[in-house]
């Protein structure tokens, strides 16, 4: 049973196409994944079917078929993620090598999305106000195999005082009253109201703002929610554009999506396989490009630099940043991390003991390859095993990266006939 202001409100918005708007939501949803570019090939799978048009990389698949419980999903090799949410990051268009941010990034589907456009060149800064919902994309960014991110827990205007006009690109996926999630999520009936809609509204011109601050005069800012109500989309929009006479809407080609005004969309569910969503892509004419002061690197330890000798490990471009034991891979271009809630500083190497040195879960799935390496089939025991936390048979000696149809995975440790476990505990069935 939906609100029936919003029944109200939805007849208003859509006129003749209301009646095949509530068709389409007695209809099953359309769900799709996402391959991810950054552990290498892309996988034929049974499940998979029809491309997503405004993805390359989006496909929908079988429901029944439960990929989130196949092994790959565990390596990173995709991310279920809904259609329609693939829209706002195909239109932001990230490209390798450059400065983006992700204000409001949590659970990680767009920020992975963008980590992957961006093939590992650049720096990404994805930011989490909600403590509790930043460790989820923390963990989300570490199991899709991204390195030249900085996860932040962080009020979106500490971030714009702390690096205005440094990014290329801006991304606002704003917190919403979640009206095209209503067929997918009963909470987002239950816990909507007509003054929920006016609540988020205030907050997302907010998170504009910031946004705006954030961006470098020339660069993109994409904002999307997953609503339909007009105060959260093209009016929002519109009082942005009043207060920042900086901005104009940027015309941008996107067939597959209904016009809502100069580089604005809608996604209906009627129309196309997907939940409802909206879409704004607004171009910064003006501003000033800040001198932002970058993070200084500490040294590689001589117990990390012979264990990546003894694995075959090259690293990328970066810097090393030492949090007490651990050790990170951060990207060249990170800025000063000083007084910002930082929960993860590019790509977690692993600890630093006094004689020895441990690697991170997130570099065994970061890695394509391993001088030590134990390859696994998805459906033998020995990955179930593996998957379960328990040793498993292997001819290697030392630090050994395992991995299920050459998709990395995890680490064990030898001793030339049984892998001890290093899978990590949180993680095993």
């Amino acid at each position: 049973m939906l609100p029936k202001a919003f029944l109200k409100r939805m007849e208003a918005q859509l006129g003749p196409e209301y009646p095949a708007y509530l068709e389409s939501l007695e209809r099953p949803r359309a769900v799709a994944l996402r391959f991810n570019p950054l552990k290498g090939k892309k996988p034929t799978l049974p499940f998979v079917g029809n491309a997503v048009p405004w993805e390359a990389q989006g496909y929908y698949y079988d429901p029944e078929s439960r990929p989130g419980l196949h092994p790959y999903h565990e390596a990173g090799v995709y991310y279920l993620q809904e259609a329609s949410a693939m829209s706002a990051v195909a239109l932001l268009s990230p490209q390798p090598g450059e400065n983006i941010c992700d204000l409001c990034a949590a659970p990680g589907g767009k920020t992975t999305q963008i980590a992957g456009r961006m093939l590992g060149e650049g720096f990404l800064l994805c930011n989490e106000i909600n403590p509790k919902r930043a460790k989820i994309l923390s963990r989300n960014i570490e199991r899709m195999a991204v390195a030249n991110s900085l996860v932040t827990n962080e009020h979106p205007a500490r971030l714009a005082e702390k690096y205005p006009g440094f990014f290329d690109r801006v991304l606002i996926d704003a917190p919403c009253s979640g009206e095209g999630m209503f067929r997918k999520e009963e909470a987002a009936v239950t816990d909507w109201s007509e003054e929920t809609v006016l609540m988020c509204a205030r907050r997302q011109a907010e998170i504009l703002h910031s946004g705006a601050q954030l961006l470098k005069p020339g660069g993109r800012l994409v904002y999307s929610t997953c609503t339909f109500a007009p105060e959260e989309n093209e009016l929002c929009i519109e009082a942005f554009l009043q207060a920042h006479p900086e901005f104009a809407p940027e015309a941008i080609d996107a067939p597959w999506f209904t016009p809502a005004g100069v580089g604005a969309f809608r996604l209906w569910p009627h129309k196309l396989l997907g939940e409802g969503h909206f879409v704004a892509v607004l171009h910064k004419k003006e501003g000033e490009e800040t001198d932002i002061p970058l993070q200084k690197g500490d040294s590689l330890p001589k117990v990390f630099t012979e264990f990546a000798k003894e694995l075959g490990i090259t690293l990328p471009a970066g810097k090393a940043v030492q949090f007490g034991q651990s050790l990170f891979w951060a990207p060249e271009a990170m800025p000063d991390i000083r007084g910002i809630k930082v929960l993860r500083p590019g790509l977690e190497l692993g600890e630093v003991k006094k004689d020895r040195f441990e690697p991170a879960h997130a570099l065994a799935l970061w890695l394509k390859t391993a001088v030590r390496t134990e390859d696994l089939s998805p459906e033998s025991p020995g990955l179930q095993a593996f998957l379960r936390g328990e040793t498993i048979a292997s001819h290697h000696r030392g630090w050994t990266l395992v991995t299920v149809d050459g998709f990395s995975l995890g680490w064990g440790k030898s001793d030339g006939k049984v892998l001890k476990n290093h899978y990590p505990k949180g993680l095993r069935r």
